[in-house]
């Protein structure tokens, strides 16, 4: 493997204007496909093998048309204390405000809250549901400023008018101010690293490349491949953060060779030799984790995973051909300033930043090893109270329209208003169907915990029918997910009595079996995950105890982020400091998500820390003194990656959706702990205390294993040449690009 990447490291410095154009017309052609490729229709969320979703293929089914994937908006009147909307006055202005609803060239139908009986108990509020005849995205800017204008027009008469629905979404999701955020905050980890303005654009510009490459594609293959328009979201921020740390790593070995003396051309090679091999099996396990999303059997979670691993794939290549490449036109500018300015380089100092912190933590392992695993133990302790759960409306900001109309919903008309459950029955083949039909609608209305049941509707051929229940109790309240199962615990008793079945859907009953299907796939992605990772560690480092403690770091760091995760947006300590307003049920995918992808960065940091031990220890070093050198070469490239994952991550704390907040700190606050707690403490200690014994592998292994010599040490061997003094080279080459 060494030896092959670098050859390829050697041919990208030579024949880099061949390379740099290659990309430039990769990138120009997928970018060209993606203006011409015709827009994907998002096919909306999906989920076989629940309830829910099986309720909705029937309902499309026996219902053609019935599901029509137009914006809905629903309208709240809410009257003034003390008064009522069916006053004269008001009933006037709402029936006026429902007549400029429906003037819209886009609207199918305003229905009257008066006419519809959507009026509550004490006459104190009322709704309209505004329905479009296109979906929500399609919305045009005169549609949205209509409704915006009947709401503003019904508010001066002194009404409070709020309004929910899809038709009220902005199409705001993460990116733009985050992406910004994140990569203005890289740029400066960068070139604090660096000390080189070239070194610290360098990998941004490479990083720049491979995300463009990588969007491109996805939008000229989201036809054909019937992509959504969220799939590429995780794959532009992931894209991002690892392109950004592959290039750095092979930026930093490359300022390393040069200081041993090495010419450009030599040093460039060795890099991607050494560190190149180090990125291809890093970036292995991130696509490991990604394309494992597929077990948890989420089609567009399948989606999001595959894209970002693909992203993932282009961001080493472009780390392993494009950075080598770059760094033939700019041989001597990734240097730092002052070397370049006395013309010499100057060795990396055999004592550091993180030699010193290698040595403390080699002199009290214990210590710190109880301190790490003490300290991630507890905050790992709210976890164990995790609920999980589809946040809607009621998670939004108060600021908003949409979260003022559900709470006005929910005080009129019942907190179980804003969710109700829909039954769909199926009495195909039954005898007496409105029989059948009125009894499992009566039984449920008399279920405690529901408050009311709408009359049935039937479909053209009388077989099926579907009625709403409302709970008296929130869509995210425990209660309401009993009273689901108690609804369909008592199904086979109905069954048998009237020969009809039925089925539980809505959202709220989609949101509940989300969850529990996220819950039980949880395990068994852990195993696959994790067990391909733990294979795949072992034929880099050639040793036992090294990938099984690099699977239990991540489980401490993983559990201890969704411990914090919990303890903010679930019991809300800290999150007004976050501009959270309402705490409740943590996001169903926030455990696969974080799993998913923190796996793959944490592998990353082990694979690029320990890898520098590996290598010492290979050449002869003792383990500890392996430990020391390890964290003298990587310490502090490992704590700038980690820093700008972070920085991208958290850039997605300042957005105002609370779902894309809760992903945001729950990524950084992984990558926060498994870097600096697991990898830069409990990892040294870890090795410290098993001495030898870490780098043991049984011998009939040893056979079997291929080897990949990710260390590099043939590479190593044939270069450990006398060389000249180190000396910064004005030209390293007849082609290169004086700096």
């Amino acid at each position: 493997m060494a030896e092959f990447l670098y050859r390829v490291g050697r041919l990208a410095f030579r024949r880099r204007w061949y390379v740099a154009l290659v990309w430039a017309a990769v990138l120009a052609a997928v970018g060209l496909g993606a203006l011409k490729a015709p827009g994907a229709a998002d096919e909306g969320f999906s989920m076989p093998g629940i309830e829910s979703q099986k309720a909705f293929d029937l309902m499309e089914e026996r219902f053609p048309g019935a599901s029509a994937d137009g914006a809905t908006a629903r309208v709240v009147f809410v009257a003034p204390k003390g008064e009522k909307v069916t006053a004269a006055g008001h009933r006037k202005a709402v029936e006026s405000a429902v007549a400029d609803l429906a003037d819209g060239s886009q609207v199918a139908s305003a229905v009257d809250p008066f006419q519809a009986k959507a009026v509550s108990k004490d006459g104190t509020t009322a709704y309209a549901t505004v329905t479009y005849k296109v979906a929500s995205s399609d919305l045009t800017e005169a549609s949205k400023a209509q409704l915006v204008k009947a709401l503003d027009t019904a508010r001066d008469t002194g009404l409070t008018v709020e309004a929910g629905g899809t038709a009220m979404d902005d199409g705001a999701g993460a990116g733009g101010s985050a992406e910004a955020i994140g990569i203005a905050i890289a740029a400066v980890v960068l070139l604090v690293t660096f000390g080189s303005l070239a070194a610290a654009g360098l990998p941004l510009l490479t990083a720049i490349v491979g995300v463009g490459v990588s969007m491109a594609t996805i939008l000229a293959l989201s036809h054909p491949l019937g992509l959504s328009t969220t799939t590429g979201t995780l794959a532009m921020m992931l894209g991002l953060a690892v392109g950004i740390d592959y290039a750095l790593f092979v930026v930093s070995r490359y300022r390393e060779e040069r200081a041993k003396g090495r010419e450009p051309g030599e040093a460039t090679a060795l890099a991607v030799g050494t560190a190149g091999s180090a990125v291809v099996f890093a970036g292995l396990t991130v696509v490991i984790a990604l394309a494992g999303l597929t077990v948890v059997g989420i089609p567009m979670l399948t989606k999001m995973g595959l894209a970002a691993a693909g992203a993932v794939v282009v961001g080493v290549l472009v780390a392993l051909t494009l950075v080598p490449a770059f760094l033939g036109f700019w041989p001597n500018a990734v240097l730092r300033r002052k070397d370049r300015r006395r013309g010499r380089i100057e060795e990396e100092a055999k004592d550091n930043g993180g030699t010193r912190w290698a040595r403390f933590v080699l002199r009290r392992p214990l210590p710190v090893l109880i301190l790490g695993v003490v300290g991630l133990g507890a905050l790992a302790v709210p976890m164990t109270s995790l609920q999980l759960g589809m946040p809607g409306d009621e998670a939004k900001s108060t600021s908003t329209t949409q979260r003022r109309a559900y709470d006005a919903l929910a005080e009129g008309f019942g907190p179980g208003f804003n969710g109700p459950l829909t039954v769909v029955v199926d009495a195909k083949g039954d005898a007496d169907a409105k029989a059948a039909v009125s009894t499992i609608s009566r039984k449920i209305g008399s279920t405690e915990g529901v408050v009311s049941v709408s009359p049935a509707r039937f479909n053209e051929t009388g077989d099926t029918a579907v009625f709403s229940a409302v709970p008296s109790t929130a869509p995210t309240s425990e209660k309401t997910k009993d009273l689901v199962t108690t609804i369909r615990d008592a199904r086979p008793a109905l069954e048998s009595g009237t020969g009809a079945t039925f089925e539980v859907t809505g959202s709220t009953a989609l949101n509940i079996d989300i969850a529990e299907k996220v819950q039980s796939a949880l395990v068994p992605y852990l195993i696959v995950v994790v067990g391909l990772a733990i294979v795949l560690l072992l034929v880099v480092f050639r040793s036992l105890l090294v990938p099984l403690k690099a699977a239990l770091g991540f489980l401490l760091s993983i559990l201890a982020s969704l411990g914090a995760v919990v303890l903010v947006f679930q019991e809300g300590h800290g999150a007004s400091l976050l501009g959270v307003e309402t705490t409740g049920p943590i996001m169903s995918l926030m455990p696969i998500f974080l799993v998913g992808i923190v796996f793959g960065l944490a592998m990353d940091y082990e694979v690029f820390l320990v890898s520098r031990m590996r290598e010492a220890y290979v050449h002869g070093e003792t383990p500890a003194q392996a430990v020391t050198s390890g964290f003298r070469h990587s310490a502090r490239v490992v704590t700038a990656a980690a820093l700008i994952m972070i920085a991208v991550f958290a850039g997605f704390m300042g957005e105002s959706d609370s779902m894309i907040k809760m992903i945001g700190f729950g990524l950084a606050s992984a990558v926060l702990l498994d870097a600096f707690v697991v990898r830069m403490a409990i990892v040294p200690a870890v090795l410290a205390l098993l001495g030898h014994r870490a780098w043991w592998l049984p011998a009939w292994l040893d056979r079997i294993l291929p080897r990949v010599d990710v260390e590099g040490e043939a590479l190593t061997r044939a270069a450990d040449t006398p060389a000249p003094a180190p000396a910064a080279s004005p030209s390293a080459d007849q082609d290169a690009v004086r700096v």
